[in-house]
């Protein structure tokens, strides 16, 4: 003899399966966007690096010329587009007025998709005016 009332359920209902589906199609939905913007941030990261070693390159290139003589040529500006999305480097000096001392400001910008990004280092560097100067006097002092 068979009761109705002591029959089992077998298996999920259809509400059962939805809420189940909805969940596991919002955790794959938040897993994959935080990949997406995980692999973002990778690579502005690396445009980053990459902006800090043309920068770091720029200075050595005006430490070895001369902050005096790298303001007498006038370039201030150039692309760079031998590293990929192309950057753009602006060097601005501005003299401190003491001790022939020149702040200098390099910003190094580049395109990720349409927006634009940019890395900007200041530091401080001596003209070789007195150097020339301090070096003549100690001569000069010598000699006496």
């Amino acid at each position: 003899m068979t009761h109705k009332g002591n029959r089992k359920k077998h298996g999920f209902s259809l509400v059962e399966t939805l809420v189940a589906s909805i969940i596991l199609s919002s955790a794959v939905l938040t897993l994959g966007a935080i990949g997406t913007n995980a692999l973002t941030d990778t690579r502005l990261n690396r445009h980053r690096e990459v902006a800090a070693r043309l920068i770091d390159r720029q200075l050595q290139m005006i430490d070895h010329t001369g902050i005096d003589e790298f303001i007498e040529m006038g370039v201030t500006e150039s692309v760079i587009e031998e590293f990929e999305p192309g950057y753009r480097w602006e060097v601005a000096t501005e003299y401190q007025g003491t001790d022939n001392l020149y702040l200098v400001t390099i910003t190094m910008t580049w395109l990720e998709g349409k927006r634009p990004y940019n890395l900007v280092v200041q530091t401080m560097l001596n003209g070789a005016t007195l150097a020339l100067e301090t070096d003549t006097a100690s001569t000069s002092e010598q000699a006496r």
